[in-house]
């Protein structure tokens, strides 16, 4: 029976497991294999994604045994558990992408639920598919344990035909098939080598972005988000991070002392300049919430306005994130905008050190590369995810837009009320140069769950349309989505918002430099459909996504379940 309690790193299995009265506690711990000297060691959860739903986290077993192994080496216990994992990329498209958005709630909630209730000290949460990671943030964030994230790492490119592919070039097949631009042998081809194994998609796509702004949020060990999946460095960073949380424990460091107002800035600094998802809008904004630290829709447009988009990565780019590893990962870029003035050196990370002291020693990048180009040689002089405003978005609209696409564009509206209508119009060749494809309907609350839109971007990539058509919507994109599109409207059609009064024909001006989204429309028309607008009827009246819709914020909030005031 163990007596002893030290409060600095037993705070919360001392409860569980000391004295007398917990022997039943401890009965039941040694059935799992706890020793009586276990019972004296912080406990530290361990919570794995692991699943075989999806090759982002089907090796993410293995790497919760090494963070276990790093934390049972510092003199700790360490504790497995499991939560949810989904997978986009195969969902996408379908009903069951609706479930996207929502497991990053439930995987919070499951991982508060765990440590919660098991009284664990630390935490060390790994994730791969892009949703864990702001899932596991949040939770983290709320719990406010000594804490460590870990990214389950990168795939390796696939290749056919001496052509590196990832599971967009799967997509845009699909529309390439569908103008047939390829045949069916060739789709079977991309389709049968994209995916070569384990690890998150490739280029600088959702989970690639989330890892990235993760690190430079200061809660995971530097270099942690660019590693393949499966490495000797993914290895070890998972042993390295179970024996930091330990340290964090002894200097009793939290998630509150590092993810402060200015680490959430540093974060979204290395998105822009990296060409990051825009989903790293919404995710960032639910993980400020979570973490009580207060960042708007403003403040990507205060730091998009003086950070350069450097990195020429997929979607967009050239490269993916196994190459960028190649020459360096992050650490040099973050050294670059570190010495340029545009990160907060200051900033407290889960190495006890600054952010500055972490980088003190960074390499610079290898003579001659292009993947990173220099502060004053931008792919795009400053952000590429534009805030837009205007009366088709009166509280923010996210518009990822590199350049590449133009800065502008006007057109006529299509408008469809469900993704899988606009995705077959696409691919029947109704849509044409000029168009702009509405999808509403699609929104945290009115689809619910905010669907991603990748299916239709590929489609119209894959039919050659990329610089002639643009698409809005108030559901969201993938990080592989390109193209002149625009996200996260709000207020969403289903609650009212102007979208759902567009029609057939109307003109729509996407604007980047005016940051603006407009319908072309008088105050007073705009005001009269709205009058004869009805809310349609909730898709789902029982079950976790109608529980969902009732609670769910706007997305300019960061489509957050938990703002229950």
């Amino acid at each position: 029976m163990t007596q002893s309690s030290d409060k600095n790193t037993r705070t919360f299995s001392s409860q569980v497991v000391n004295g007398m009265e917990r022997a039943p506690s401890r009965a039941m711990l040694h059935a799992v294999g706890f020793t009586n000297e276990d019972f004296n060691k912080p406990q530290v959860g361990i919570a794995s994604t692991w699943s075989m739903v999806t090759p982002c986290n089907m090796h993410i077993n293995k790497l919760a045994d090494h963070a276990a192994k790093g934390v049972d080496d510092a003199n700790g216990k360490a504790v497995i558990f499991n939560t949810i994992t989904i997978s986009d990329g195969i969902s996408m498209g379908t009903e069951g992408m609706k479930y996207s958005l929502v497991s990053r709630e439930v995987i919070a909630d499951s991982i508060e639920t765990v440590v919660g209730c098991q009284g664990f000290d630390g935490i060390v949460a790994i994730g791969g598919c892009d949703k864990n990671m702001p899932g596991c943030m949040i939770a983290i964030s709320r719990l406010n344990r000594p804490s460590i994230f870990v990214y389950g790492g990168t795939i390796l490119p696939g290749c056919h035909n001496e052509k590196k592919l990832d599971v967009v070039s799967v997509f845009e097949a699909v529309g390439a098939r569908a103008n047939n631009k390829i045949d069916d042998a060739e789709l079977a081809a991309i389709e049968e080598k994209a995916i070569p194994g384990a690890g998150s998609c490739g280029g600088m796509y959702t989970a690639n972005t989330m890892a990235s702004a993760i690190e430079a949020l200061g809660m995971s060990l530097p270099k942690s988000s660019a590693q393949t999946a499966i490495s000797e460095d993914k290895r070890l960073d998972c042993e390295n991070a179970g024996a930091a949380v330990l340290e964090l424990l002894k200097k009793d460091i939290k998630p509150s002392d590092i993810m402060t107002k200015k680490a959430f800035e540093n974060a979204i600094t290395v998105v822009i300049a990296l060409g990051g998802s825009t989903n790293a809008v919404l995710h960032i904004l639910a993980m400020a919430n979570a973490a009580d630290v207060d960042i708007t829709l403003k403040d990507f447009t205060r730091i998009g306005e003086n950070v350069p988009m450097v990195a020429d990565l997929k979607p967009s780019g050239k490269y993916q994130m196994a190459e960028l590893i190649e020459i360096g990962g992050i650490q040099p870029l973050m050294k670059i905008l570190l010495d340029n003035g545009l990160l907060h050196g200051d900033c407290l990370t889960v190495t006890g050190k600054t952010l500055a002291e972490n980088l003190a020693d960074a390499e610079a990048y290898p003579e001659g590369q292009d993947m990173i180009r220099p502060l004053d040689q931008p792919i795009k002089k400053n952000s590429h995810l534009v805030i837009l405003h205007g009366n088709l978005a009166t509280q923010g609209a996210v518009a990822k837009i590199t350049g590449k696409e133009g800065l502008c564009f006007t057109g006529t509206a299509k408008v469809f009320d469900a993704e899988e209508q606009a995705l077959q119009s696409i691919l029947k060749g109704d849509i044409v140069k000029g168009d702009v494809i509405v999808i509403r309907y699609e929104g945290p609350k009115g689809g619910p769950g905010m669907r991603e839109m990748l299916s239709p971007t590929a489609a119209v990539m894959g039919k050659g349309l990329g610089l002639d058509v643009a698409l809005i919507t108030d559901g969201r994109f993938s990080g592989g989505t390109h193209g002149f599109v625009v996200g996260h409207i709000t207020p969403e059609a289903y609650v009212g918002g102007a979208l759902a009064i567009i029609e057939n024909g109307d003109t729509i001006t996407i604007d980047a430099d005016s940051k603006e989204l407009k319908l072309h429309l008088e105050d007073s028309e705009i005001n009269h459909r709205l009058e004869q607008w009805q809310q349609p009827a909730p898709r789902y009246t029982r079950g976790v996504l109608a529980k969902y819709a009732k609670l769910v914020s706007s997305a300019s909030e960061g489509a957050v379940t938990d703002n229950l005031d």
